[in-house]
């Protein structure tokens, strides 16, 4: 199995962690790592300068396609971020925890 990593930011600490909890609840996820960061954006005809939480969600190739069903269907973003990094390379420990976190 491969590993996935899916990004996508958040307005609030809040909107993102309820998810995240479900997200390892239900072992869709091994991890989702949280940060606040500053964006800087175009949105409806202005430039925004806004914080918000970047979510890394840490998966494997069987749960991604339901996992970014799941990010867009609870997302409290009009169009939300749902990028996929492409993993070519992790260590055989981190890989093997995050098979296990999500069997």
């Amino acid at each position: 199995m491969k590993p996935v990593v899916i990004i996508s930011t958040y307005p609030n600490k809040k909107s993102i962690s309820k998810i995240a909890q479900n997200l390892v609840k239900n072992k869709l996820v091994a991890c989702v790592n949280i940060s606040k960061i500053s964006s800087i954006y175009s949105w409806n005809d202005k430039i925004e300068n806004t914080s918000e939480y970047l979510a890394i969600f840490k998966t494997i190739t069987k749960n991604k396609t339901l996992l970014k069903k799941k990010i867009k269907e609870t997302h409290p973003y009009e169009i939300p971020e749902i990028a996929e990094v492409d993993v070519t390379s992790i260590n055989k420990s981190y890989l093997n925890w995050l098979i296990e976190s999500t069997n």
